[in-house]
């Protein structure tokens, strides 16, 4: 299972270099955090496991409205083979104790 999830920080680090495992390298005005989450869509035949998939999150907090980092991590993970989706995107507004950050996550599934 291990060696299927070191696609994701390799790809995510052609972005930027500020990519995270669980929790954030350093809050600066632009990163990126990962994290595996569960299993996916996996398939089982003859009692067994045949597949194993791995499911996770990317999230990518930016105070840019148009930041092409955006697109970006959408690309590499194309080019890299990833199946993915966008899942939500929230501005995290500091009139309500928020952080200022707009946050992308997207979710992603590797096998």
């Amino acid at each position: 299972m291990l060696s299927k999830l070191k696609v994701i920080p390799e790809v995510l680090l052609t972005v930027t270099t500020n990519v995270g495992h669980y929790e954030a390298m350093d809050k600066t005005d632009r990163y990126i955090v990962w994290a595996e989450d569960s299993e996916g869509s996996s398939v089982e035949g003859d009692n067994r496991k045949t597949l194993q998939t791995v499911q996770g999150t990317i999230d990518y907090y930016t105070r840019n409205e148009e930041d092409e980092n955006v697109e970006k991590i959408q690309e590499a993970l194309k080019t890299a083979c990833i199946s993915f989706y966008l899942n939500s995107v929230q501005y995290e507004n500091p009139d309500q104790g928020g952080s200022g950050f707009i946050h992308y996550e997207w979710v992603w599934e590797v096998a």
